[in-house]
């Protein structure tokens, strides 16, 4: 029977297997590619650069309570696409090893170094990180798609 640390581990993996299919290839044109002429939020660049951000935050070891890389794993600066995914692949590696650390008890608390959210549990700030995984991943997904559809026509 698997326990529901290991089903969380299994989400974090699948999201990031079907982020890390959808991006294979990617083109430097779809990674700075904006469907509309607005901020640079609406770009893959982004999206990446912010789930690599997301998995890299000093917290997170902060809140699993272990004590954080004394380097920091870089999580952004990418000149091109194939930049942003290697600085990505490195933070789910870098944040996958955390979760898995032997001293994360992720039903205890997070405590007071999470301020207001101090009473949740570890587990529930790990679900929070995939959330950000699985919805940025889908936003950058979509994108690729709209780049794609606008050669169609």
């Amino acid at each position: 029977m698997q326990t529901a640390d290991k089903d969380v581990l299994d989400l974090l993996d699948h999201a990031w297997e079907r982020l890390w299919n959808r991006m294979a290839g990617l083109t430097d044109g779809e990674w700075s590619w904006r469907p509309v002429d607005a901020d640079d939020k609406i770009t893959i660049r982004w999206r990446l650069f912010h789930i690599a951000e997301v998995l890299t935050q000093l917290r997170n070891w902060t809140w699993l309570a272990v004590t954080p890389p004394e380097a920091k794993v870089d999580s952004g600066g990418a000149d091109c696409a194939q930049d942003a995914l290697a600085s990505m692949d490195l933070a789910y590696a870098a944040f996958r090893e955390l979760v898995t650390f032997e001293s994360v008890d992720l039903t205890a608390a997070i405590g007071p170094a999470a301020g207001p959210y101090g009473s949740a549990t570890r587990r529930s700030f790990v679900l929070r990180i995939a959330d950000e995984l699985i919805h940025h991943g889908a936003e950058a997904a979509l994108l690729r798609d709209l780049y794609a559809s606008r050669t169609c026509h």
